[in-house]
């Protein structure tokens, strides 16, 4: 048995765990293991494993990108699925390119931006994505998914449902603006901004507000944002909001979304702890391992704070992070 590379630090292991650098090695380890439990992991980001895997863990080390062709408006970029997005953000704002400055410094790789459809400060990783280029489980077979095709929706896509374990993406394509329009709105973006700001501004703001409210991955175990932000519907947010001053919004398509965080933190488990596990002091969003949390601290404390979150408000919230 192997550990298992996971931010959240927990002690796992799998049978095996092997790497590969280019789409031929996938099929040469996927007709090897052929039969085997097999589980596809990027940085070990948005994943909390409840125990050891007792199958293989494949991991790519293809981590190039390139340019494809680009328009009047637009560059279009081909990242492989190992590349660290934030590492492929850096290179693009250095360029002078946008549409994914405000994703900067959310922890994962390129190919799982694309199967959880990473999203902040007002931007998803769907609004960027034109196509993705997986390889089939079963065969061995390369399919070219269209946006549409790939069925993004809220920290969700076709590769999280219908098609959950049938296929291991290696490639995405982003399109950029070579035009700079700046998106601000969300949060406090806006005023950490100067006048007339580039990519990089934004980038390097998005990181400020991060640092200032998230733990770093390389020091404390956690998998970023462990809830996602409810949708409900606009009747219900009135009813909070004539109770509660000043609540957070977001107006949406089919409702209004309440940040996690704050009904979270309404209900006072900001900061509080369960055996190894907490609801981080800075930001109740994130759960994370004081040090010697297991997977059921971890497991026992989010559902402790949903069952919560309903009893206060009757809001139903899930889990960002996949259980494995």
């Amino acid at each position: 048995m192997v550990n298992i590379p996971n931010t959240f630090r927990m002690d796992v292991r799998a049978k095996i765990y092997a790497e590969y650098r280019s789409v031929d090695e996938l099929r040469e380890l996927l007709q090897q293991y052929r039969g085997e439990r097999l589980l596809h992991i990027g940085a070990g980001s948005n994943l909390l494993f409840t125990g050891d895997f007792n199958g293989v863990v494949l991991h790519s080390a293809m981590r190039r990108a390139r340019a494809t062709r680009e328009d009047d408006s637009h560059v279009f970029i081909e990242a492989e699925n190992g590349l660290v997005l934030d590492e492929l953000i850096a290179q693009l704002c250095d360029m002078g390119l946008s549409g994914m400055e405000n994703l900067s410094y959310i922890p994962g790789e390129v190919g799982a931006s694309a199967v959880q459809n990473v999203g902040a400060y007002g931007v998803e990783a769907k609004d960027v994505i034109t196509e993705v280029r997986a390889l089939a489980i079963a065969d061995g077979s390369e399919r070219t998914f269209t946006h549409a095709e790939c069925c993004y929706g809220y920290r969700d896509s076709i590769f999280k449902n219908d098609l959950r374990g049938q296929y291991i993406i290696t490639c995405v394509t982003y399109r950029l603006d070579k035009q700079f329009v700046p998106k601000l709105d969300y949060g406090n973006l806006r005023g950490e901004v100067g006048a007339n700001p580039t990519p990089m501004d934004v980038r390097e703001a998005v990181i400020r507000i991060r640092r200032q409210k998230l733990p770093e991955v390389s020091e404390v175990g956690s998998a970023g944002s462990f809830f996602k932000n409810p949708i409900v519907p606009r009747e219900q947010y009135e009813a909070i909001a004539a109770q509660y001053e000043r609540v957070p919004h977001f107006d949406q398509e089919g409702g209004v979304k309440i940040p996690a965080a704050w009904l979270i933190e309404q209900c006072g488990w900001k900061g509080k702890t369960l055996g190894g596990a907490q609801c981080y002091a800075k930001q109740p969003l994130v759960l994370v391992n004081t040090g010697n949390a297991t997977p059921q601290d971890v497991i026992t404390l989010a559902q402790n704070i949903c069952n919560s979150v309903h009893d206060k408000f009757g809001i139903t919230i899930s889990p960002e992070v996949n259980y494995i």
